[in-house]
């Protein structure tokens, strides 16, 4: 009995102790997966709030792309001869396309600040031509590449927040290990990372090319003594 005793109690242990060894494995199994589901909808919905943001970027810098051809057009029918202005303006809107068309909003940043610039070159050709300022075509697309200016700030602003309660989402634990596990990173934020591109750069007003004045008209020669210019008649 005592021989059967302590062998009913060596089994029963080894049977508990294997139970429990069994337990702690599936704990351990269970635990990550419970982890990984711990915030994971919200990070879809903070990605897709982000990526829905970036998008109204992308369609106002467009916006914006787009109505610089028609100044530029406009401007060069009163001084044509401002051809670096143009070529400067046209790299710059070149780069715009180009940036929107990568996603980046690092790059969108960058090309963005440099068609500031550009334009506001082009914009100060006004200045030095009356007639330009007054054009009603050069006025209402000013309105209109305001507007757009206005716009893009907005679509700035909304992105860069929800960049931000994204990131943060996704270092906070215990959401960092479903971020980790669904490889989720970091998204950049809206803002310009060329320095040459953070300060505006002073904008001198051109001057128009000298008009050419007709030339003088010659002395008019003294008529000759006793001349009285009459017919002497036969």
């Amino acid at each position: 009995f005592d021989c059967f005793g302590r062998l009913a109690s060596t089994d029963f242990f080894t049977r508990s102790r294997r139970f429990t060894l069994r337990s702690r494995k599936w704990f351990v199994l269970a635990l990550p997966l419970g982890l990984v589901g711990c915030g994971y909808n919200r990070i879809q919905t903070l990605d897709e709030t982000a990526n829905s943001a970036r998008s109204q970027i992308e369609v106002q810098l467009q916006r914006r792309a787009d109505l610089i051809p028609n100044l530029v057009a406009t401007v060069k029918g009163y001084a044509a001869h401002e051809e670096k202005v143009f070529s400067e303006v046209a790299q710059a809107r070149a780069g715009l396309l180009g940036a929107v068309q990568s996603h980046d909003p690092q790059q969108m940043a960058d090309a963005n600040a440099a068609a500031t610039g550009a334009l506001g070159r082009l914009l100060a050709i006004s200045e030095a031509y009356p007639q330009l300022k007054a054009d009603q075509s050069f006025l209402r697309l000013q309105d209109e590449l305001t507007g757009t200016e206005n716009r893009v700030a907005v679509a700035r602003g909304d992105y860069n927040q929800a960049a931000k309660d994204y990131n943060t989402l996704i270092r906070t634990f215990p959401t960092a290990l479903t971020a980790k596990v669904t490889g989720a990173k970091p998204k950049p934020y809206f803002a310009v990372t060329n320095a040459a591109n953070r300060e505006t750069p002073p904008v001198a007003v051109p001057t128009p090319p000298p008009t050419t004045a007709p030339p003088p008209a010659p002395p008019q020669r003294p008529a000759p003594a006793g001349c009285t210019g009459r017919r002497v008649p036969a």
